[in-house]
């Protein structure tokens, strides 16, 4: 059981950054791919990017590529989403997620992932 743990959504401008961490509390990331999916109201929840358990790999969904940029520090247990040229279209809850597999990049589909985590809400407005 992997407890996900978001911080650092909040209130920015269009053009502002975030980071997000996500954090294993209780457990650990050892062989899980991380992924950070998202969901605006009304909408259903969608893939943001992800990143295999030694973090050699990422991907990102075409809307966020160039902008947002996916890390981990296994050592600390965390995963972070760099969030730079936000825009409103970005306002959503914000997911971490862990899907077991020690050998690839996983999946961008959230049935696949096993632990969820609460959410951080991001809100792009002036």
């Amino acid at each position: 059981q992997v407890e996900l743990v978001e911080s650092g959504g909040g209130l920015v401008p269009p053009g502002g950054s975030l980071r997000l961490s996500c954090a294993a509390s209780g457990g650990t990331f050892t062989g899980y791919v991380l992924g950070w999916f998202r969901q605006a109201p009304g909408k259903e929840r969608e893939f943001v990017a992800r990143i295999s358990w030694r973090g050699s790999r990422t991907a990102y969904a075409d809307f966020v590529k160039g902008r947002f940029t996916m890390s981990r520090d296994n050592a600390k247990n965390t995963v972070y989403l760099q969030m730079d040229n936000l825009k409103p279209e970005d306002t959503a809850t914000y997911y971490c997620a862990a899907e077991k597999n020690l050998f690839g990049l996983g999946s961008s589909v959230t049935s696949q992932y096993d632990f969820w985590g609460q959410g951080t809400q991001v809100t792009v407005s002036s």
